[in-house]
């Protein structure tokens, strides 16, 4: 227990370490702030010496020193005046440091989403990674300026009190302090039990949102296999566990409060009693005594500030901790520094001894060679999992290979920058993507500076002209994430649209005419004969009647090609792998192929 309480402190230390770190920025608020806390804290605590002096001013029945009292009346407007407003600007600096701290922390982690390899996004929720982002980020916001806010003041206050308190009697003062580390003992009492629950709590809701997103995303296939009870028992399974870890993290937060409150009862109590007899006996006057009580219980206010702020604090580093897993991801393997641009490709590709697999228990690629002269269509086919689609990761840097090398025109296309190699590539996926914003916005993401005259030839080319300008508002209708209603053949006109206009000199179609009618199929294919006339380009498709005119068709199988070479060919192989593919196809063999 020891071993791992230990380990819990080190771990927080250096989440604090690395919060303390972005607040260092910000130097120049940090300060302001604490000169502004003091002086707050400071006006605040010369007020109970002027009530002190107006209970004086009272010396009994017809002898009141009403000159006195309107003077201390008025000195104690002005002190809270000018309290508000030194308390209202510290209150900005503090918000100052916390939203811009949060703004930088979510700007690291957003940063680091774009540089992470697939490999993590592929293998981590999704869910997860945005409730790292947003929730989690939110809740380190709230901790952080409760923090600022409470922290700096709580512990001046203390400060100037005893310092007060002192001043006008020191015998009283020493029960006070040597009451008052109870409330610190309770305090880190719980926040221990805290910050466990809070990490529970934010983990769960992590999974939560997963689930949630990844439901959003594929409702219609739920609702198409009935898949509501089950999803709705893992929900509830799942809510239910985030309901247990909140209630523990709120129970034990919400100890804090009542059991400092209690033991500072105490201290104001014993303070009263004490206070009352030195006040009898002469020692001090009753308007000493009511200054005195008024210190002990300010002095005792802040406890329970801070005792909040502590464990409001376990919440925010819990949640700090997660975020700052996320930022210091191993990311992609960098570019070298004398890395390449790759300008004006002409499409020599060569894969020399390819290696690579997903899991290191589960080979994939292996000893991949192939050889692809500019200007030649290589079509790619094979079962589902053979690896069409890790070849084309592959050739994008996707993914890094394990072994081997890829080249573009004798160059590794890991000495070349990773922007260059992509925009030389236009790629079609059977998988859209689209993004809230307009039609043209969608269309111009490759060539934002396109005209708009060159945004209709490329989506007449891709014959998706006639549909847009059906829409409302045109190539300016505002269409939701992923392209919201429109059909699927839709938005992969659209998609097709966008590489039409970009033309790069080389080309990936994967099942780019999947979700589009055997009609509008065969124009697409017309306009993609045109696009590819000069261009290096691999087509995946199961469809083997699409993939003719390939030059190449490699077949693959576990990995490897076990096959190669024109339709023809490969077809005269009367045993070859694609010669029974392709019969299996139009003899309506239920052996058809899927990628």
């Amino acid at each position: 227990m020891k071993d791992i309480a230990s380990k819990r402190n080190n771990i927080n230390k250096e989440i604090l370490s690395k919060v303390l770190d972005h607040i260092g920025k910000y130097k120049i608020f940090l300060f302001f702030s604490i000169v502004l806390a003091a002086i707050s804290v400071i006006l605040t605590l010369y007020i109970p010496i002027l009530t002190g002096e107006a209970v004086d001013c009272i010396l009994g029945p017809g002898a009141v020193d009403f000159d006195g009292i309107w003077d201390i009346l008025k000195k104690m407007v002005v002190i809270i005046v000018l309290t508000a407003v030194v308390q209202w600007v510290m209150n900005t600096c503090n918000n100052k440091i916390a939203y811009q701290v949060v703004r930088d922390v979510r700007d690291e982690a957003f940063h680091k989403l774009q540089i992470l390899p697939l490999k993590y996004i592929d293998g981590h929720s999704h869910g997860d990674i945005v409730s790292r982002v947003i929730a989690d980020v939110d809740q380190f916001s709230d901790g952080l300026l409760m923090g600022f806010t409470q922290l700096f003041t709580g512990v001046v206050t203390i400060i100037g009190t005893l310092i007060f308190m002192f001043s006008i009697n020191v015998s009283t003062t020493i029960v006070v302090v040597i009451l008052t580390p109870l409330s610190f003992f309770i305090a880190g009492f719980i926040a221990k039990r805290t910050f466990s629950m809070s990490k529970l709590q934010s983990e769960t809701r992590g999974e939560q949102t997963a689930l949630i997103d990844e439901m959003i995303g594929n409702e219609k296939v739920v609702k198409a296999f009935g898949h509501e009870p089950q999803v709705m028992e893992q929900f509830t399974e799942i809510n239910a566990r985030l309901q247990k870890a909140s209630v523990k993290a709120i129970f034990f937060s919400s100890l804090t409060n009542p059991c400092t409150r209690f033991v500072n009862s105490l201290v104001y109590a014993g303070v009263g009693i004490l206070g009352a007899f030195l006040a009898i006996r002469g020692y001090i006057s009753v308007g000493q005594l009511t200054s005195f009580l008024s210190y002990a219980n300010q002095y005792t206010k802040p406890f329970n500030e801070i005792s909040g702020v502590v464990t409001e604090l376990q919440t925010a580093l819990a949640c700090a901790g997660r975020v700052f897993e996320f930022i210091e991801e191993e990311p992609q393997i960098p570019e070298p520094d004398n890395a390449a641009v790759l300008q004006a490709p002409k499409g020599n590709i060569t894969m020399q001894n390819v290696h690579f697999s997903y899991n290191p228990d589960q080979k994939l690629i292996q000893d991949f060679n192939l050889e692809v002269k500019s200007g030649q269509r290589v079509a790619i086919v094979g079962p589902t999992g053979c690896g069409k689609t890790t070849v084309i990761n592959l050739l994008m840097r996707f993914y890094d290979v394990n072994s081997g090398r890829i080249l573009i025109d004798g160059v590794d296309i890991r000495d070349m920058t990773r922007k260059s190699l992509r925009e030389s590539f236009g790629m079609v996926l059977q998988e859209t993507w689209l993004h809230a914003g307009t039609i043209r916005e969608n269309i111009v993401m490759g060539k934002p500076n396109a005209t708009q005259d060159e945004v209709i030839a490329a989506a007449k080319a891709a014959h998706a002209h006639s549909f847009i300008k059906r829409l409302p508002m045109g190539y300016d209708t505002v269409i939701t994430e992923d392209g919201g209603s429109l059909s699927q053949g839709q938005k992969q006109l659209l998609c097709i649209t966008r590489v039409m206009l970009c033309l790069p000199p080389m080309l990936i179609l994967d099942e780019a005419t999947s979700s589009i009618d055997t009609r509008t199929e065969i124009k697409i294919s017309q306009a993609f004969n045109t696009m590819m006339k000069g261009r290096t380009s691999f087509i995946v498709a199961h469809r083997l009647s699409t993939i003719r005119e390939a030059d190449i068709i490699l077949v693959m199988k576990d990995g490897n090609i076990i096959e190669q070479g024109n339709h023809e060919t490969l077809l005269n192989k009367k045993d070859g792998f694609y010669a029974k593919l392709y019969n299996s196809q139009f003899e309506g063999n239920s052996s058809a192929m899927h990628n």
